[in-house]
């Protein structure tokens, strides 16, 4: 989409995992010759609560053009409908000022809707990353809708690719590029070094990275409000369990509507004097978390990263609940209701199975590579019409 001697692409980064699916995207634009780049923060991105990036985006030499303060902090679904409006407005007002030829936005979270609605009344060429894949939540309605506001696509697998015909997209503007998460996984050495404890600060206890330690990451489930404090006291009782033998590590949760709910019963448990080796981390880089979770003897939780990237590695997962509810996955991933004995008989099974082989459902790795290149050479009308209508 060669529209000038350069095309601008605005990305808009809402939360920590957004940075990890576009990252090598990030890298491959900043350093070719036609594109000029251009980094918005807003949602959690940027929030020393939830992990703000960005010092990471500053050590991998990523500029930050403009940082929006688009969130309204509470514990129900009435601040993430504000947050959405906020980051609208926000949003709107930071792409007048760059003016881009092209916006990207990734995947589905609800505050990425709000750019897209933006992006489409402004009469900017949307591009989407990771459409067309299904999963519980909130989540599930706001990628497809997300979909129907965006003019291309990019998409990590074939089912998705199916589903986003299936829904009135034009194929042609389709396109099968795996998951750019991926792309440096494959080359990263992937060995916890003497000073990654200095790089990701921690409460609790210090984690001795050569010995075995378990990861936990549970992420509210919005369709499910009322029954996360449930979800996470079943949660507890395992890190429990398995504390008796071995290490634990726990993630922050993100920003939805429920956090705070999973937030108090961890700072419960951290102070404690009955457990030890727990330490929380807030926030990692794309490949220090991708070190974490490699090393580890298993994942649990709820977290997308435990379908996607784990999968690519043979990571032993347990999934809990239906935030991931029908998204595909590995012959590594445990499926359990949100049962403490169900979740502790899941972890036995993947503590004894070991790493599982790794399988390239999401691709091979180079998504990042393959999507710039794609969005240069596209061609894409701003009127969008059904495929059916050919």
């Amino acid at each position: 989409m060669i529209l000038k001697n350069k095309t601008k692409i605005a990305v808009v980064i809402n939360n920590r995992a957004n940075y990890a699916r576009i990252k090598s995207f990030l890298k491959e634009a900043q350093k070719n010759s036609k594109v000029e780049l251009k980094i918005i923060l807003a949602g959690s991105s940027h929030l020393e609560k939830f992990g703000n990036i960005s010092n990471i985006l500053k050590r991998d030499g990523i500029k930050i053009d403009f940082k929006l303060h688009t969130v309204v902090e509470g514990n129900d679904p009435l601040c993430m409908a504000k947050t959405t409006s906020n980051t609208l407005s926000e949003v709107s007002t930071a792409l007048s000022s760059i003016d881009p030829d092209v916006v990207i936005v990734i995947a589905d979270r609800y505050e990425n809707l709000a750019v897209a609605i933006a992006a489409s009344y402004m009469n900017y060429t949307l591009a989407h990353i990771q459409g067309g894949e299904v999963t519980g939540s909130i989540d599930e309605s706001v990628r497809h809708a997300i979909t129907k506001l965006s003019h291309i696509h990019f998409v990590c697998t074939k089912r998705a690719k199916k589903f986003l015909i299936k829904m009135g997209e034009q194929k042609k503007n389709i396109y099968l590029t795996g998951c750019p998460s991926l792309d440096f996984i494959k080359n990263l050495n992937k060995r916890i070094d003497k000073k990654f404890p200095k790089r990701n600060p921690y409460a609790g206890d210090k984690i001795s990275f050569k010995d075995e330690y378990i990861v936990f990451l549970f992420h509210s489930v919005t369709t499910q409000f009322k029954e996360n404090r449930k979800f996470i006291k079943n949660l507890i009782k395992s890190i429990k369990f398995f504390n008796k033998n071995y290490q634990v590590v726990i993630l922050w949760p993100n920003i939805d509507a429920g956090t705070d709910f999973i937030s108090k019963e961890i700072r419960i448990l951290m102070n404690s004097k009955r457990i030890n080796s727990i330490a929380t981390y807030k926030n990692f880089s794309p490949e220090d978390y991708v070190r974490l979770i490699y090393n580890s003897k298993c994942l649990v939780g709820n977290s997308s990263s435990g379908i996607r990237e784990s999968s690519y590695m043979g990571l032993p997962v347990v999934n809990i609940g239906k935030r991931q509810q029908h998204r595909e996955r590995g012959k590594n991933v445990i499926d359990v209701d949100n049962s403490s004995t169900k979740i502790i008989s899941a972890i036995k099974f993947q503590l004894n199975k070991g790493k599982y082989k790794k399988e390239y459902i999401y691709g091979k790795g180079g998504a990042g590579k393959k999507i710039l290149s794609l969005l240069l050479k596209s061609k894409i009308e701003i009127q969008k019409k059904l495929n059916y209508l050919n």
